[in-house]
């Protein structure tokens, strides 16, 4: 039997079983419920709801809206992001999220790791706009570490940090360290359906992230810039 029919049985029986809260801690099964056209190991999504597993890839289009779903957690992918499902993490090469979860789901894009600070329902959003993180925290307090130091962001407060300062490298190493999870199987930037007219989607794209950005990160607390511990 295929990997895509595995998949697709896979997808019934969670259907089924999913409301009913029955699955193992440790296997993480996770359903993912699509609005517009998205991809999984560069392979199209053929159905509004499907199966996803650890260390699939997920890239939808800028005028789609993914939600990923497993016990205790909501994942919601933006148009135009690249992540990659971990189960009891999201990383994010491009794109942005919104995280709802009361099992300290944690997203982490280059070296900067977002994490619930308790195991308390918890909801925050974490965007990457042309090499900009910007990480707002809803409902519950985030704890940020890149790897050096590590701050707070309380409940209402918003923060900015730079993605490649993030990375500890400049824009072509960058391009270098995520060429990795294009040839395992993420549509590349020359191919597939999801890029037939480049320049057209590519501006649409960094249009609807930025406004989406920009509307998730208003509110009516000031942004908290990111503290370094001593």
């Amino acid at each position: 039997m295929g990997r895509s029919a595995i998949r697709g049985l896979v997808s019934g029986v969670l259907i089924f079983l999913f409301p009913l809260g029955m699955f193992a801690a440790d296997a993480n099964p996770a359903m993912l419920y699509s609005n517009g056209a998205a991809w999984i190991n560069g392979a199209h999504v053929p159905h509004s709801s499907l199966a996803i597993f650890t260390g699939d890839l997920l890239q939808t289009r800028y005028d789609s809206f993914v939600n990923i779903r497993q016990q205790g957690s909501t994942v919601a992918v933006l148009g135009d992001s690249l992540i990659k499902f971990e189960g009891s993490s999201v990383e994010i090469d491009h794109g942005g999220v919104t995280v709802s979860t009361a099992k300290q789901l944690a997203t982490t894009v280059g070296d900067i790791r977002v994490t619930p600070a308790s195991e308390t329902w918890t909801e925050f959003t974490v965007v990457d706009v042309n090499g900009t993180v910007k990480i707002l925290a809803k409902k519950g307090d985030l704890t940020l570490t890149d790897g050096k130091q590590t701050a707070t962001l309380a409940e209402g407060q918003q923060t900015t940090r730079d993605d490649s300062a993030a990375d500890n490298s400049d824009s072509s190493n960058k391009g270098k360290k995520k060429s990795p999870k294009q040839q395992s199987g993420a549509p590349g930037a020359a191919k597939g359906p999801i890029l037939n007219a480049p320049l057209a989607v590519g501006l649409a794209g960094g249009a609807v992230i930025g406004l989406t950005a920009w509307v998730l990160l208003q509110g009516s607390n000031p942004a908290s810039p990111w503290k370094p511990s001593n």
